[in-house]
């Protein structure tokens, strides 16, 4: 078999309709609430601070250049999740476009964004939580609150929080989307409340003098704050994995993946001049675990940074349960394929989703983040999710040539030059991230390939179609 052979797009619809359906219960509000669960967490609450730390003011930018870097990679997202509605996100386009060893290539680094992101998430999220029964005078023991050598002078040997919130999560998404989908918009509601309160409560305090200089470490800060930054985006195309459980993906997917992307940029830029315009960005360093309510604090609206704590808890729960659920539907889908068992695919009778494979991953990753520290979770994150919107983008220009008459419900513009634009962003983002995070990602996809020739390509189904019926 050649290790470029594509898959029919029509097989692919095919197959989805024949085999283990997901439940159809998703509007493009629902999705579009799914996305900014998505992208609305870690990054606002957290990445704020270093991200000050390193361009200054003009974190602004940082975060403008990777929200247009997500846009063009969005549009490019939004034609193919018109044209291709099925779960696997940019898994599913690339074995469409690009051929199957590229497609298990993207799927293996998308369950290096997913999956260790849910654990990266998990351990902020205990952060804040412990921080907010501090408040109450609880205190954990030291051995369940990190993983072990986390903290600097603390014995400690497991992260309880981190894994109860991750088994939590799991066990609503083994459930069903209907009840995923309503504890997400209920949350999602919440926190951009309060990330509006922070919005109306902070402008009064905001000092210009403070932006001046606005670039103290020159444009290369600015890079390098958008290349970390980026962190902050990751999860909108997990809104694209979700295509089998939308009611009428071609137009709603488009429309659900721009609308969050929208928002939440507008959301960030906002925030963040805020903050750099009521505290100095040097005075955020020590702590930029909690950049946000310290804004607050020094401006002497403690009650508002306690609901803060709060907006930052349900924001990373959000984040948790819309990167798990990605992660599910890219292993579905790949499992579907045959390149990778078939426990992975199978549905539940009475909840309609892949419960095993919701349950291996989801405690996969509550271990994760129970057992590792994570400081260094968020750049090999960010080079896996850049490495997905260049090969989408790349698709783009590939169906285009090859199947130009394939009715498009969605049709990105400016092809070529729009996705070539969003491939240029992405590599020159990649270019910013540390050595150590190459070699990392190196190694990782020298795992996956190893994994692809030993089992993969024999049991893939394009390679074999009796396999299927195994």
């Amino acid at each position: 078999m050649s290790l470029l052979r594509t898959k029919d797009i029509g097989a692919l619809m095919n197959e989805a309709q024949s085999k283990g359906k997901l439940k159809r219960d998703l509007g493009a509000w629902d999705l579009t609430l799914l996305g900014i669960g998505a992208i609305i967490g870690t990054g606002i609450f957290v990445l704020t601070g270093t991200g000050a730390l390193t361009a200054g003011p003009a974190l602004i930018l940082s975060f403008i250049i990777a929200g247009v870097a997500c846009a063009f990679a969005a549009l490019a997202y939004a034609e193919f999740a018109s044209l291709v509605p099925i779960s696997g996100s940019v898994y599913t386009y690339s074995y469409a476009t690009l051929g199957e060893l590229i497609a298990w290539i993207i799927g293996w680094d998308l369950v290096l964004e997913y999956l260790f992101a849910v654990s990266s998430v998990a351990v902020g999220w205990s952060g804040y939580f412990q921080s907010l029964l501090g408040g109450f005078g609880i205190h954990l023991p030291e051995a369940l609150t990190a993983a072990p050598g986390a903290k600097e002078g603390v014995t400690s040997f497991f992260n309880l929080p981190a894994f109860l919130i991750v088994m939590v999560i799991t066990f609503l998404l083994s459930r069903g989307i209907s009840e995923s989908k309503k504890v997400n918009n209920i949350m999602v509601v919440i926190k951009v409340a309060v990330v509006l309160l922070f919005i109306f409560v902070g402008v009064g305090y905001v000092k210009p003098a403070n932006w001046e200089p606005f670039t103290p470490f020159g444009f290369e800060g600015v890079f390098q704050a958008a290349a970390l930054v980026f962190f902050a985006y990751v999860g909108f195309d997990a809104v694209a994995a979700a295509a089998e459980e939308t009611r009428d993906p071609k137009r709603d997917l488009p429309r659900g993946l721009l609308w969050s992307l929208g928002i939440c940029t507008l959301l960030y830029v906002v925030v963040t001049a805020i903050m750099t315009g009521v505290v100095p960005f040097a005075q955020f360093k020590g702590h930029e675990d909690h950049p946000v309510s310290l804004v607050l604090q020094m401006a002497g609206q403690d009650w508002v940074a306690g609901l803060i704590d709060l907006g930052a808890i349900l924001g990373m729960t959000t984040v948790i349960l819309v990167m798990l659920y990605g992660q599910t539907r890219i292993f579905f889908s790949m499992s579907r394929d045959g390149l990778l068992p078939k426990m992975f695919s199978k549905v539940h009778p009475k909840y309609k989703t892949p419960f095993t494979s919701t349950w291996i991953l989801g405690t996969i990753a509550a271990f994760i983040a129970a057992l590792l520290p994570l400081q260094k979770l968020a750049e090999l994150v960010n080079i896996g999710t850049l490495t997905a919107f260049t090969l989408v983008s790349v698709g783009v220009i590939v169906l285009r040539k090859t199947q130009p008459d394939l009715p498009r419900a969605f049709r990105c513009p400016g092809v070529p030059i729009i996705p070539l634009i969003a491939i240029g962003a992405c590599l020159f983002l990649i270019s910013k991230l540390a050595v150590v995070t190459w070699i990392a990602f190196g190694v990782w996809l020298l795992i996956g390939l190893l994994v692809y020739f030993t089992y993969s390509r024999k049991h893939s189904l394009l390679n074999n179609s009796s396999a299927s019926d195994k």
